[in-house]
């Protein structure tokens, strides 16, 4: 039997859309990275993670691999019970089994939420120190009625209801992280029209305060903070837009006022190269502050999808992700990387220190 130790952290693992490629990349975890996901337990379905577990063993092992064994348990204390070379699972009554490979799914979407919306509350009741979530669809989420486009919102949601405020009370902002760069945005998922809108003086502020607060827990230390430009050049002192002029820059120096170290705006071009911490080269700043979400996620995953992680900053409970979608196009195969979804709890584990 493994003993937990007193400082180490148990952390769920949420299925994800049984279509995609979210259970085999946790079944994957499990069999390449065993320490790494030691106090890790998976919340789904019995039978989504049994094939799962065969689909990893073939991607790994070839035809006549053995699949890791799944040993369901009660409640996440019990995963130290488990023994190693076994992929805990906590099964939700109720849930469907699993959506045939690459299509979207109503009861997929369903079933992915509720594992998203047990483990939040988990969470928020103190029962688990962090949780990661496999990749949702959100079409499938759209067809099972679910009134929200992504994991942030209704994580938003569930911990606004646990502590009895509203969504507003509770501004939650998505940062994208590797070993080399950060990257925190302003909108989320929201048209670019609507998110050149969001530009605003109180979104601007709302965000760094929250990069800043959840920045000094983790680093220790006052983060350095850059801002991005929303247009080419950073507006060139408003020759091709005035909102750096008239909004970010004052924004800005709000923040500064307030013992925030925050600089710019600068062109959104340069302003990643200038943050990124590569070998020989090292970055001028903790993060970058992106007006909208292709700006900010583009250049993150462009080092390097396997390495990128999500995390939503501003909630009372630590959440990351993998920095990939559900890969319809792949799914089954065995060939989808687990190393995201490693690198997903080594960040949840740090987090939740």
């Amino acid at each position: 039997m493994l003993e937990s130790t007193p400082s180490e952290a148990v952390i769920a693992i949420t299925q994800g859309d049984s279509a995609g490629v979210g259970p085999e990349t946790i079944a994957k975890a499990f069999m390449q990275a065993p320490g790494e996901m030691h106090g890790c337990f998976v919340v789904g379905e019995l039978q989504t993670v049994r094939r799962a577990a065969r689909v990893a063993a073939r991607g790994c092992g070839g035809a006549n691999a053995i699949a890791l064994p799944v040993a369901v348990i009660d409640a996440p204390a019990q995963r130290f019970a488990v023994p190693p070379g076994c992929i805990p699972l906590l099964e939700l009554p109720g849930l469907p089994g699993p959506a045939a490979w690459g299509q979207v799914s109503a009861s997929a979407g369903d079933a992915a939420a509720r594992c998203v919306v047990w483990a939040a509350q988990a969470a928020l009741r103190g029962e688990i120190a962090a949780l990661v979530t496999a990749p949702l669809h959100k079409e499938a989420l759209h067809a099972a009625g679910v009134d929200f486009p992504g994991h942030t919102e209704l994580l938003q949601f569930e911990a606004a209801r646990h502590a009895g405020v509203g969504l507003d009370r509770m501004p939650v902002r998505m940062m994208l992280a590797n070993d080399e760069l950060r990257t925190v945005l302003v909108s989320i998922h929201t048209s670019l029209r609507q998110a050149i809108e969001a530009v605003t003086p109180d979104n601007l502020m709302q965000t760094l305060r929250i990069t800043h607060e959840a920045l000094s827990r983790s680093l220790g230390r006052v983060p350095r903070i850059a801002v991005a430009g929303l247009n080419p050049h950073a507006g060139e002192g408003g020759l091709f837009g005035c909102e750096e002029v008239e909004i970010i820059a004052p924004a800005i120096a709000r923040a500064r006022a307030q013992g925030l170290d925050v600089h710019g705006p600068y062109a959104p071009d340069t302003v990643f190269m200038r943050a990124r911490n590569a070998p020989g080269h090292a970055g001028e700043f903790d993060v970058v502050l992106a007006m909208y979400h292709d700006q900010g996620l583009i250049p993150v995953k462009y080092l390097g999808v396997e390495k990128g992680v999500n995390v939503t900053l501003g909630l009372p409970l630590v959440r990351t992700s993998p920095d990939h979608g559900t890969a319809f196009d792949i799914a089954g195969r065995g060939v989808a990387e687990a190393a995201s979804l490693i690198e997903a709890v080594r960040m949840a584990r740090q987090l939740a220190g």
